[in-house]
């Protein structure tokens, strides 16, 4: 990982409701979420979850696939854990 990168990953994790989402895609892990369940977890608008989303998976820490109608978010575990080793 490179420089760039860890501060790209970092800024994004330094806003509490990404922050958060973040913690709960871990959690739900390997099964994912939608984003409107991650909006309704979160009691924010579904418009500024997927602002939220965006920048996560900007950053690398967050996967998208779409399953039917849905699109169903992932936390980035390989990514998380390449940012943690950098920092140490």
């Amino acid at each position: 990982m490179e420089n760039d990168s860890a501060i790209l990953a970092l800024a994004a994790l330094a806003q509490s409701t990404r922050l958060d989402t973040f913690r709960l895609l871990v959690r739900h892990e390997p099964a994912g979420v939608r984003a409107g369940e991650l909006a309704r977890m979160l009691d924010i608008p579904q418009n500024t979850m997927s602002a939220h989303l965006a920048t996560l998976s900007r950053a690398g820490l967050v996967r998208s696939e779409r399953q039917s109608r849905s699109i169903i978010y992932r936390a980035d575990l390989d990514q998380f854990r390449e940012l943690t080793l950098f920092m140490i």
